[in-house]
């Protein structure tokens, strides 16, 4: 798929993400967040949800946890714009509480269609539900993140070979300082792979 097909794909499925209805969670968007950055990267972040800078702006990972994502890849040297960023879920659920398995069900077809368009050689998970979610797809067995946090998994799909490696949402390091080593060390991960 070239760009324009790549663009005019996305456009259509973010025009299909606006009008949504599938679970409750549309009546109390502000905005949708359907995700944003490079088509053509080979480096796709997913999270669970839109939080509510999220929700205000429709773009995704714009408020603390964004900042500290931002610093993440320029610790390998990267930045927004070289990869692809979106979550499960497009629209922000209330009091940013965890997703529910009905909204994630109504809202996985959107994320596979992006999978399918941007077309990442490494999909990194950025949270418990965006891990659990992605290993459950690609036939991998479901385990929390602080289990799998930095693990490299090689799995085979019809559109050929990808990595998943789950990390650690960077929201976490807003509460827990500590955990940003981890984080950091877990990107070098990454930076091996890509």
């Amino acid at each position: 798929m070239n760009k324009k097909e790549k663009q005019d794909k996305l456009e259509k499925l973010i025009g299909q993400v606006a009008k949504c209805e599938r679970c409750g969670l549309h009546s109390t968007r502000t905005n949708t967040v359907p995700g944003e950055g490079n088509i053509n990267s080979k480096l796709m972040f997913i999270g669970e949800a839109p939080g509510s800078n999220e929700d205000k702006q429709g773009r995704p990972f714009v408020g603390r946890a964004g900042s500290v994502l931002d610093e993440l890849l320029m610790s390998i040297q990267l930045k927004r714009e070289d990869v692809y960023i979106c979550n499960i879920l497009k629209c922000r659920p209330p009091e940013n509480r965890n997703p529910l398995n009905d909204e994630i069900s109504a809202c996985v077809g959107s994320l596979d269609i992006q999978i399918k368009i941007i077309d990442p050689n490494v999909i990194a998970t950025l949270g418990n539900f965006a891990t659990m979610c992605i290993l459950k797809k690609f036939d991998l067995e479901p385990q929390k993140i602080s289990a799998v946090s930095g693990k490299v998994f090689h799995i085979k799909t019809p559109a050929g070979p990808r990595i998943i490696i789950p990390l650690f949402h960077p929201a976490v390091v807003t509460y827990n300082a500590s955990k940003m080593g981890v984080l950091k060390k877990d990107f070098q991960v990454i930076k091996s792979q890509i």
